[in-house]
C-alpha cells in the first residue's frame, strides 16, 4: 500500500508550486497538504498583501499560533526527557530553545528565510524575521498536519537532527541572571537604565541601556528589544568586574558611602567563557579567598546545525567536553 508522501511525489510533476513543494519537504519531512498555511507562514507583514476583502495577508496571526503551540510542544518534550528535574530548570531549558535567536539560527539553517517573502528594508534583521517565520511555520503544521505532527516535526527534525538537547540545558545563556545573582549576594543595588531609544536607517527600534552599579555606570550596549540591549550590556559589565578590579573597588566605596559600613565582596563573580583570572579580593581576604566556581559554558548557538549528527558524534562530542572541564 502506498504512504501518502509516496502520493504526493507522483502528483508533484503536475503541480504548479512544485518548487515551493520540494524546498518545504526538506525542511519539514513532509509534504504539505493545505500549501496555502505554509504561503501565508512565509509572507511578512512588510509584504503589503490584501485578500478579496481587502484585509492585510501575513504570517503575524500564524505567528501568534505559532508560538502558543511551540512553547506547549517544547514544555511536553523537556518534561519527558528530564525526569526529576525542577520547575526553573524546565523553565530556563524551554526558553532556549523557544526564543527569538535559536529560532532565527534555525531558520537559517533550514533555508526558511531563502523562502520568505519581506521588503528588502527589512532583511537586515533575519534573527527576528526567520524566528517568527518558524513560529508561523509550526502554526502552519498544526492546521494542516495536527498538534501530533508539531510534536513529531520538533522531536524528529530539530531535536534529533540539528540541537543536541542536553547540550543546550546545560549552557547558560542569561548573563542578566548572573549579574543580579552576584549584586545580590554582595547587597550591592543594580539597575539597568534606558539611555536612549530611536530607529534605525529601516525604521527597526534600537534600545541603548546602561547597567549602574550603587550609582557607578557600568557597560552600555544597543539592541533591538530592551530584553537584547540588557543581555549585552550585563555580559560587557561581568567581564569588567573580572577584568578591571579598581571597577570593583569603587562600586564597595560607593556602598560603604551609602551604607556607612565596610564590607567587601562574598560572592565571587561569575566566570566569562574562557577566562581562568581569579575575582579582586582585598588583601586581608586574599588567605581565604575561594576559587571562582565554573559556570556552565555559554549557549551561543553554535551547536545548531543542519547537518544530522550521528550517535557516535553525539557521544564523540560529550566525551570532548568532559576531558575539556
Amino acid at each position: 500500500m502506498l504512504n501518502n508522501d509516496f502520493i504526493e511525489r507522483i502528483r508533484l510533476p503536475f503541480r504548479k508550486d512544485k518548487e515551493l513543494y520540494l524546498s518545504l519537504y526538506k525542511i519539514l519531512g513532509f509534504f504539505p497538504r493545505h500549501l496555502d498555511y505554509y504561503k501565508t507562514a512565509l509572507l511578512h507583514s512588510s509584504v503589503a498583501k490584501r485578500n478579496e476583502k481587502g484585509k492585510p495577508v501575513n504570517n503575524e496571526r500564524l505567528e501568534f499560533l505559532g508560538d502558543a503551540i511551540l512553547c506547549s510542544v517544547v514544555s511536553d518534550i523537556v518534561y519527558q526527557h528530564f525526569p526529576g528535574k525542577r520547575e526553573g530548570f524546565l523553565t530556563n531549558t524551554r526558553s532556549k530553545l523557544v526564543q527569538r535567536e535559536t529560532l532565527g539560527k534555525l531558520a537559517a539553517e533550514m533555508g526558511i528565510e531563502g523562502l520568505m517573502k519581506t521588503a528588502a528594508q527589512n532583511k537586515t534583521h533575519n534573527s527576528y524575521v526567520g524566528g517568527n517565520a518558524f513560529e508561523a511555520l509550526v502554526g502552519a503544521i498544526y492546521l494542516d498536519r495536527g498538534y501530533n505532527a508539531c510534536m513529531k516535526f520538533m522531536k524528529k527534525r530539530i531535536l534529533k537532527q540539528m540541537i543536541n538537547l542536553d547540550k543546550v540545558a546545560y549552557k547558560e545563556v542569561n548573563f542578566k541572571s548572573k549579574l543580579l545573582e552576584w549584586s545580590q549576594k554582595n547587597r550591592v543595588q543594580t539597575e539597568f537604565r534606558l539611555l536612549d531609544q530611536q530607529k534605525d536607517n529601516q525604521g527597526s527600534p534600537m534600545f541603548q541601556c546602561q547597567v549602574v552599579i550603587e550609582g557607578v555606570n557600568g557597560c552600555s550596549a544597543t539592541g533591538y528589544s530592551k530584553k537584547e540591549s540588557h543581555q549585552k550590556a550585563a555580559k560587557l559589565t561581568l567581564e569588567q568586574l573580572r577584568q578591571k578590579p579598581q571597577f570593583i573597588d569603587e562600586i564597595f566605596a560607593a556602598k560603604s558611602h551609602r551604607t556607612k559600613m565596610e564590607e567587601e565582596p562574598t560572592m565571587a563573580v561569575p566566570m566569562i567563557e574562557g577566562e581562568v583570572s581569579q575575582p579582586h579580593v582585598s588583601v586581608e581576604d586574599e588567605t581565604e579567598a575561594e576559587m571562582a566556581p565554573t559556570v556552565a559554558e555559554e549557549f551561543d548557538l553554535s551547536d545548531i546545525s543542519a547537518r544530522e549528527q550521528s550517535r557516535e558524534d553525539i557521544i564523540a562530542a560529550a566525551e570532548r567536553a568532559a576531558y575539556d572541564m
